[in-house]
């Protein structure tokens, strides 16, 4: 089938849902009209978005289903990220091979095809075969060519975000965040990271590899990587260290937005994701290049602190999920405080020191 731009029809509930779905019903012609058959689950773990899995029954046998994906953009997202950029990514890392087909679109969401696969928990995370495959798969991914002129995009993201967060802030939020001492903090860290190591590797990176992205089937054990809407060109050293920090989260527990930073992984399960991941290339790696990658992943997980922050900041003003995205951003900013003078040389500011 075809992309389908679906409408106006705003989205705002199962039922809201099942309308915009009836106006797909006349293009696939195999599926029921019914409305009060079509079944809408939602799905939990999303902060950015809402997700609903769609079952859908067939005229000519009401046991088999068509299975999609319906994704209804949150509140103020927009100001994380250009939506027709994303649409253009998901369509290119696609055709790659990688992740669902977009469906249709409507003005408040998307319609994907639904993978049968398992979304990965976060103990996958820990798990060595696991690991391996999700390096392996990382490193196809940073290799996928998008159009454009491949510069990075965190440093200006952080400052446009930054930007936003100052303007939804009030001055006591402001000030308790230290929002006012982040810009000397950006700017460190990109001279620190990014122009002190020129021979860095760029590549197109996922930006928010947290184990909800990540699906596998169980039947090839082939992986998955979904969702790109912070997707961009970045050093893939910040991919594999965002990558790390997520391994402090879990998102579906009681409390999702705390995290337990004592679940960070050592330097041994951080050297063999990395092993793995250059390994995937074809080659077995020098170990200066295992040991380099290691040691740039380390620094530019200061960077993720700082992104996050920053997105929980502007989140907690926009989205109405049901988050603690200020507690959560003072965890991420507490743990660049404490990280900083252990993994830079130098620095510059005093504030977060």
């Amino acid at each position: 089938m075809g992309i389908g731009v679906l409408g106006l029809i705003p989205v705002s509930s199962p039922d809201s849902l099942k309308k915009v779905l009836q106006t797909l019903s006349g293009k696939w012609g195999d599926v029921v009209e019914d409305l009060e058959r079509i079944q809408v689950k939602p799905m939990k773990g999303a902060m950015t978005n809402q997700v609903f899995m769609v079952n859908w029954p067939t005229k000519d046998n009401h046991f088999h289903h068509r299975k999609l994906l319906v994704r209804v953009y949150g509140d103020g997202v927009d100001l994380f990220f250009d939506r027709k950029d994303e649409i253009r990514t998901f369509e290119i890392v696609s055709r790659y091979g990688h992740g669902p087909r977009l469906l249709g679109r409507f003005a408040s969401g998307r319609i994907e095809e639904f993978i049968h696969a398992r979304t990965l928990s976060t103990v996958d995370l820990r798990d060595q075969q696991l690991s391996a495959l999700v390096a392996a798969k990382l490193r196809e991914f940073h290799g996928i060519k998008v159009p454009g002129d491949g510069n990075v995009l965190l440093w200006d993201r952080m400052r446009n975000w930054l930007g936003q967060a100052k303007s939804l802030c009030t001055p006591e939020d402001s000030a308790d965040f230290g929002l006012d001492n982040i810009e000397a903090e950006i700017n460190l860290l990109e001279h620190e990271l990014q122009y002190e190591y020129k021979q860095q590797e760029i590549g197109f990176c996922h930006n928010d590899l947290q184990y909800g992205n990540i699906m596998i089937d169980e039947d090839t054990n082939s992986i998955t990587i979904i969702d790109y809407e912070y997707a961009s060109y970045n050093p893939v050293a910040y991919d594999i260290a965002n990558h790390f920090c997520e391994m402090a989260a879990n998102y579906h527990s009681d409390s999702p937005h705390i995290l337990d930073y004592s679940l960070y992984p050592g330097e041994e399960e951080r050297r063999r994701f990395i092993h793995n991941y250059l390994r995937s290339s074809g080659e077995d790696p020098r170990e200066e290049d295992i040991k380099q990658l290691l040691e740039d992943a380390e620094k530019y997980t200061l960077a993720s602190h700082l992104f996050w922050g920053l997105w929980g900041i502007i989140s907690g003003h926009v989205n109405k999920i049901i988050f603690g995205y200020a507690e959560y951003s003072r965890q991420r900013f507490k743990q660049y405080r404490l990280r900083k003078p252990q993994l830079l040389c130098s620095f510059t500011n005093k504030m977060y020191e």
